[in-house]
């Protein structure tokens, strides 16, 4: 899992944020359940799925506001 760039997700548009938003989501879920089956060996990949859906929904209430 790698870490999302704030320049580069500054560059979509809300829909594509939104999108990018509910995969990261759903990513998350699957990486919780495989920590809880202990499927999961790579622990930090957590915190980096935790840490790109702050950011998304960052520059998705930003360009909401019209500071974008």
């Amino acid at each position: 899992m790698k870490d999302l760039k704030t320049k580069e997700l500054r560059d979509k548009s809300v829909p594509e944020l939104e999108t990018m938003l509910a995969e990261e989501k759903a990513a998350l879920y699957i990486a919780r359940r495989d920590l809880v089956f202990r499927r999961l060996t790579d622990t930090a990949s957590l915190k980096v799925r935790r840490h790109n859906i702050a950011r998304i929904n960052t520059l998705i209430a930003d360009k909401k506001r019209g500071n974008a």
